[in-house]
């Protein structure tokens, strides 16, 4: 898709442009009254600015023609399919970003550039950081003399985002579901996790905790986990098939928590995620957790989100804390798709090296590299 943008001295008439070069298939993705022209900031002039785009790859004149057969012949009219719903959410994404950044002025404080070169190196996301560098510019603009260089930011940054994450849930598993299913892709440290969460729940809240792994395609894998259920002292199961996993959770229905380890595969492959619901039964006395990596790209990570949230993802997991210096995903996550975050981990000591995710303590994080930077 291919975007444009239209300048009239009115809405209908950039309406007209819009409709005369794209046509009845043009998709609108922005609006926006923008001041042109003067001298010095004064006699500028009102316009309107449209952004519309629209699909090369489907034929706009034959879908009317099929719109008009299908009609006379009573069937359904054909929808675009979810890829190209997908592409206009991106594009539409893009836009707001784009409108953002236009909107902040051309010149920026140093300190305000030093935050926005900062934010963006922890990988933040580009809308996130739009609005914020905004408002921070703002911010910085309101105050006089030295008030700008004395003012707390550090406070200031953990106050935006701890009000943009407000509306997601942290902490850990409280036994508010029996079953507590760990799902992510291969490499992130699932069955390590999966050790910790039992070892907490045995040791320091004297829970009865059973095992069931589904991640039959690593011997390995089953081997940890039994390894970690010896030391443990609880019972741990290997489910095959979507009966095996039925007789399981039957077999610990009278324990405090069963913790299942689902297999670690290449989840970009939507096959993998429809082989997990055969076997796992995703009910209400399930939680899920999606495990990822703090090492992992951001981009990689949303996608694999995208991919899991309809089972649906409950709260994630980030591992692999102490091999990396960039927290802006801690952020991203809660803040564009409400999820909440459950734990973190830091090591591969078990059950030590993991923590109750708080919302202040996870933008201290990111506040504390900023320090290291200076």
């Amino acid at each position: 898709m291919k975007v444009k943008k239209y300048t009239a001295q009115n809405l209908p008439e950039a309406m007209k442009l819009v409709r005369a070069d794209l046509g009845s298939g043009a998709v609108i993705l922005n609006t926006r009254e923008v001041q042109v022209g003067g001298l010095f900031g004064f006699f500028t002039k009102k316009q309107f600015e449209i952004f519309a785009g629209l699909d090369q790859d489907i034929d706009y004149q034959q879908t009317k023609k099929q719109t008009k057969n299908s009609v006379r012949e009573h069937q359904q009219v054909p929808i675009p399919d979810e890829e190209l719903t997908q592409e206009i959410r991106q594009l539409k994404k893009m836009v707001h970003t784009l409108t953002i950044q236009t909107k902040q002025t051309e010149t920026k404080a140093p300190l305000v550039e030093e935050w926005e070169t900062f934010l963006k190196n922890q990988e933040l996301d580009p809308l996130i950081l739009g609005e914020l560098v905004a408002a921070f510019s703002s911010k910085y603009d309101g105050l006089e003399g030295d008030e700008a260089s004395q003012y707390d930011w550090n406070t200031w940054i953990t106050n935006y985002l701890g009000s943009r994450m407000k509306k997601s849930e942290f902490g850990g598993f409280h036994y508010e579901t029996k079953f507590l299913n760990l799902i992510g892709p291969t490499g992130v440290g699932k069955t390590t996790t999966i050790a910790k969460i039992g070892a907490k729940a045995v040791l320091k809240d004297g829970k009865r905790v059973a095992f069931i792994t589904t991640d039959t395609y690593r011997i390995a894998a089953i081997d940890q986990l039994k390894t970690y259920a010896e030391i443990l002292n609880i019972p741990c199961e290997v489910a095959y098939t979507a009966d095996d996993f039925k007789k399981a959770k039957e077999k610990f229905k009278d324990f405090d928590l069963v913790l299942v380890d689902s297999a670690g595969r290449n989840f970009l492959n939507r096959f993998y995620i429809e082989e997990l619901q055969r076997i796992v039964h995703f009910d209400k006395d399930m939680k899920n957790y999606l495990v990822l990596s703090l090492t992992s790209k951001y981009r990689d990570m949303e996608t694999i989100y995208n991919q899991f949230k309809s089972l649906p993802v409950h709260k994630v997991i980030f591992t692999k804390k102490d091999e990396t210096k960039t927290f802006g995903a801690l952020m991203n996550l809660p803040i564009l798709n409400g999820v909440g975050i459950g734990y973190v981990t830091n090591g591969q000591n078990v059950p030590d090296d993991m923590f109750e995710a708080k919302a202040d303590e996870l933008i201290q994080m990111l506040i504390k590299e900023k320090a290291n930077h200076d």
